[in-house]
């Protein structure tokens, strides 16, 4: 890891520090594919902004040997893993990436400083886009909540209501009645249910209520009710939302590299990197893994994802360190040649020119 000059002389705006694989994002995904690099003697350089998806959430659940664990602790576990390996931490902001003209990629940091690396390994996350209704924000990942697997256990046989938000709703509630007797799906503003979705939500007792939600109840610290726009206030312990999830993209658009719309049942739910099963993405030399690129995994999963890019990510640097040794032996007399032949037949007994 070295500080240089921009090419031609030119001083950078700052520090530029060269690895051999930039990952960008340090939660889940990012850590699990950092270890696995630096396992594999790759240096290793991970930056995030420090703001995870999941930090509003009490604990991290459904994580084997980790389950019920605060998202922080969990965190600075697996940062002091990584370190151990020798990977280096920073918290920053990726602003921007550039292909270099001899290879690889420069990303420009908010701190004024720029990293240098042969690949990327983007695990940057997603944001939640909540719906445009007071109080939810305040009250999200405490008991207004997206997942079941997540949460559902946490608020079992609670008054739980689904806000509707589009043609996944009937599914939603449905789904969410494993966990309760008492389920409340609020139409909203979103789709009526068809005959046999409406016979399908009578047939599990689950209530429906019509009209606009304009805000929540509370008393003490806990959610109790849900107000309709009548005035009319239904009892309610939990609320299940669909957020739009939107991937964190931005410092890859000078790569052309954009996120596409993710869509379910001609509904546009969010949005996220394509990538394929490796997690390798259209961009050469770039991989994704995590909630970026698969909006709905949750945090185990996020983890294999990281796992299993790192491992493409390693198979590729070694393809191209076989095709750079392939080269230097088919060239002997090459300058880089020479100069290993020096190193090791003179070592320390060189002079000084």
């Amino acid at each position: 890891m070295t500080t240089q000059t921009e090419a031609g002389g030119t001083p950078a705006a700052g520090p530029v520090e060269r690895v051999e694989v930039l990952v960008v994002g340090g939660g889940a995904a990012g850590l699990s594919g950092a270890l696995v690099l630096a396992r594999a003697r790759r240096s290793v350089l991970v930056v995030d902004a420090g703001e995870p998806r999941n930090a509003p959430a009490g604990h991290v659940q459904g994580f084997l040997t980790r389950d019920g664990v605060p998202p922080g602790e969990l965190l600075a576990a697996a940062r002091a893993e990584v370190a151990e390996y020798g990977v280096r931490l920073r918290t920053a902001e990726a602003l921007g990436a550039e292909r270099r003209p001899g290879g690889g990629f420069r990303v420009a940091l908010a701190d004024g400083t720029a990293v240098e690396a042969e690949r990327l390994l983007v695990a940057t996350g997603l944001t939640d886009e909540l719906p445009p209704v007071p109080g939810l924000a305040a009250r999200w990942g405490r008991d207004v909540l997206h997942c079941p697997y997540c949460h559902g256990w946490e608020v079992r046989g609670a008054r739980l209501g689904v806000l509707s938000g589009g043609p996944l709703a009937v599914q939603q509630a449905l789904l969410w009645r494993q966990w309760s007797a008492e389920v409340t799906l609020f139409l909203h503003e979103g789709p009526e249910p068809g005959e046999e979705e409406y016979e399908q939500l009578a047939a599990r007792s689950v209530t429906v209520v019509d009209g606009a939600v304009t805000g929540l109840v509370t008393e003490g610290d806990g959610l109790t009710g849900v107000r309709l726009a009548s005035g009319r206030v239904i009892p309610c312990g939990a609320l299940a939302v669909s957020p739009r999830m939107s991937a964190r993209t931005g410092f890859l658009s000078g790569l052309g590299l954009r996120a596409t719309d993710l869509a379910v049942k001609g509904h546009v739910v969010g949005s996220r990197i394509a990538a394929d099963a490796s997690g390798a993405t259209d961009v050469p030399g770039v991989w994704v893994a995590g909630n970026a690129a698969e909006p709905t995994a949750q945090v185990l999963a996020a983890a294999a994802a990281g796992a299993k890019a790192a491992m493409a990510v390693n198979a590729d640097l070694v393809a191209e360190d076989t095709r750079r040794a392939v080269a230097a032996r088919r060239t002997p007399f090459s300058p880089e040649a020479e100069s290993a032949v020096c190193e090791a037949v003179l070592g320390e007994r060189r002079h000084g020119l």
